[in-house]
């Protein structure tokens, strides 16, 4: 039988506790879609049904097998996770988040700040990388990541925090910007700077400057957009970065927001257990006070809810 997570436990348990999806959803801080997933999910790895439905109701009942699993559970479940909560606010001294090197580098200051103030005794210990972070997350080598990549692992709960544009930035000296449909046949010829293979920003990159058949190669790669677009200062070639990367103080170099392209969207994700964490919570609500708005545009719908694909 594949693992079952802690996560999925929880959802089904606070499903047949409150008798309904959407109560669950709420307890949890989840979407009602992805508090069935999880229970359709746990249903899948236990080859049964837990809970029937019926088109139109509210809510739920709970098969035989249903019952049976939530008697287990009632009432050690709630007195595990109160232990376990007890025991990480009283022992976590560091908080271990991942990120890439530029969301770091260029728009969390501020989250730092409001965040110590908060929290002055607590480490901040960052891991700088773009890949990897839901395997870290799982693993427990970090507590949250935030990311450009929706991993759609329910051991790993996401919630958007924004979105953003994309920019073409190249050397002042190459000329005036070009129409920007007209970017994959201005590329062709030119130096391309980019991000590390698997780097969500080059995919979305190398998808837009492809069109068309174009075979676009980079000649220089780096892990973050600080070191990108230090590349592009010093003339050595163009590249396609987030447009908050760009200061009133930049020199010598021309932009061009791309707002044909898709905004990418940022994610905060982290641990399961830790969704209800006091300091968890606190660098979520910080993040929505310092990112949104000036830098990053609100997401669509309600602002808490998990997104679902």
């Amino acid at each position: 039988m594949a693992k079952i997570s802690l996560t999925l436990i929880q959802t089904f348990y606070e499903v047949a506790r409150h008798g309904s999806f959407s109560g669950a959803a709420r307890e949890l801080n989840l979407s009602y879609q992805s508090a069935a997933n999880h229970v359709r999910r746990l249903e899948q790895l236990l080859n049964g049904r837990l809970i029937e439905t019926e088109q139109g109701a509210k809510r739920i009942i709970l098969t035989p097998r249903g019952v049976m699993l939530y008697n287990l559970l009632y009432p050690e479940l709630d007195i595990m996770l109160e232990r376990l909560t007890k025991l990480i606010e009283n022992q976590r001294t560091a908080l271990r988040v991942g990120m890439p090197q530029a969301i770091f580098f260029y728009l969390f200051p501020k989250v730092l700040s409001r965040f110590r103030a908060q929290f002055p005794d607590m480490e901040f210990a960052v891991y700088e990388r773009d890949t990897v972070l839901a395997e870290l997350v799982k693993n427990g080598s970090l507590d949250i990541c935030i990311s450009e990549r929706y991993f759609g692992d329910p051991v790993v709960p996401q919630r958007q925090l924004g979105t953003y544009r994309l920019s073409l930035v190249y050397p002042q000296s190459w000329g005036p910007a070009p129409e920007v449909r007209d970017i994959p046949r201005w590329a062709r010829d030119k130096p391309f700077i980019t991000f590390e293979p698997g780097q969500t920003l080059r995919n979305l990159t190398m998808d837009f400057l492809s069109r068309d058949g174009a075979n676009v190669q980079p000649t220089i790669t780096a892990s973050g957009s600080s070191s990108v677009k230090r590349c592009v200062e010093e003339g050595l070639g163009f590249s396609i970065i987030p447009e908050w990367c760009l200061l009133p103080e930049d020199q010598g170099i021309t932009s061009l927001r791309l707002t044909n392209l898709p905004e990418v969207r940022v994610y905060f994700g982290t641990a399961g257990f830790l969704q209800k964490h006091q300091a968890v919570q606190q660098l979520f609500d910080d993040c929505r006070k310092e990112l949104v708005g000036p830098i990053l545009e609100a997401p669509r719908g309600s602002e808490l809810n998990y997104p679902v694909p």
